[in-house]
């Protein structure tokens, strides 16, 4: 099983995809209002790329595309 397998297999469950997502959005949020400007950019810079990550391109099939043969 190769690392990417393995973090497909973590990441299969819709609720901890969720999870991940709404912890980084209340994470910018409490950056934007009450903390750092600076934190709250990198924050939704990750929150991007978590939604591109595991929405967007998450493999529906549970096979990573550079892995797929065929």
């Amino acid at each position: 099983m190769t690392p990417s397998e393995r973090n497909i297999a973590f990441f299969r469950p819709l609720w901890r995809r969720v999870l991940l997502l709404v912890v980084l959005a209340v994470w910018t949020g409490v950056e934007l209002f009450y903390g750092d400007q600076l934190w709250a950019w990198i924050t939704g810079g990750i929150l991007v790329y978590s939604v591109w990550t595991f929405f967007i391109t998450f493999p529906k099939d549970g096979v990573p595309k550079e892995d797929a043969k065929g």
